[in-house]
């Protein structure tokens, strides 16, 4: 019978946000993969760029597209120890938003760090 190591193996992964939160799916099944890795304890990022911003933003009335919002959700990742938030300087500010606009606590910086950080990483999926 073999035996198996109790240190389990911890990767780097961060998770790009890229895409509006309603009218594709990318965006909750996104959020859905990172707290299901969270949960195996992984070392979780989070990165939102492009109109991934939008996920993040305070007061969704999604009435209007008979969907359930789930901004919300993105709470839960202090939860599971996901506490590795970036969004894109740019992203924000081309769609008029400041960090006061978002539902979490985030660090705000530029595309070149968040660059540099996909570099350092051992995976990175694109929502």
């Amino acid at each position: 019978m073999e035996e198996f190591d109790d240190d389990e193996i911890v990767k780097k992964i961060m998770h790009v946000m890229r895409n509006a939160p309603h009218g594709t799916i990318y965006t909750y099944e996104g959020l859905e993969m990172i707290l299901i890795m969270a949960a195996y304890d992984q070392d979780i990022s989070v990165a939102f760029v492009d109109d991934g911003v939008y996920a993040l933003k305070k007061g969704q009335d999604t009435a209007g597209i008979e969907v359930k919002g789930f901004a919300k959700t993105f709470l839960a990742l202090d939860g599971y120890d996901v506490e590795k938030l970036y969004v894109d300087q740019v992203s924000l500010e081309e769609r008029g938003l400041t960090e006061d606009d978002l539902v979490v606590d985030v660090e705000v910086i530029s595309s070149a760090e968040i660059g540099k950080m996909m570099t350092e990483q051992d995976v990175v999926i694109q929502h």
